[in-house]
């Protein structure tokens, strides 16, 4: 009797230490899925934010926005030209990518090869064709760089 002493208490404390590592376990899986949640809004939030300036294209059919500079015109105050109201939905909707994706960026134009480019600087637009592109990228993973793209072609 006297051999087996403290026996039950090492059980113990092995079983403590086994459910440590299995908590530690499901707080890694935890975070990889909050981590890849995040993503998927963001692409999500990249998706809505391309059918919205697809659509103030269309509804200005006349305006060119073949990379088009922003502009602070207010056309919702004001009358404006179809090249002026371009400008304004490309600078409310850069605004929008601001504020809603981390470090969000993105460029409307004419491209026959959409899949290309790597930011708004270098976002390789060709001009030719008469399909738009919109290009978005965004920080997916906090690092400093955009290095997440969402590309959608249409017709206006």
């Amino acid at each position: 009797m006297k051999t087996a002493n403290g026996f039950t208490l090492i059980e113990v404390l092995i079983a403590v230490v086994i459910l440590a590592l299995g908590l530690l376990g499901l707080a890694g899986l935890q975070s990889t899925s909050l981590r890849n949640n995040q993503s998927a809004y963001f692409r999500s939030q990249a998706t809505l934010l391309a059918y919205d300036i697809a659509d103030r294209v269309r509804a200005n059919a006349v305006g060119n926005y073949d990379n088009q500079a922003e502009t602070n015109n207010d056309c919702l105050a004001n009358t404006c030209t179809p090249a002026q109201m371009a400008g304004y939905d490309l600078k409310q909707w850069n605004d929008q990518l601001r504020s809603q994706l981390p470090s969000g960026e993105g460029v409307v134009c004419k491209d026959k090869t959409p899949g290309d480019g790597n930011s708004k600087s270098a976002h390789n637009c060709d001009g030719i064709g008469d399909a738009y592109a919109v290009k978005i990228w965004w920080d997916d993973d906090h690092d400093g760089a955009a290095t997440q793209r969402f590309v959608m072609s249409f017709q206006p």
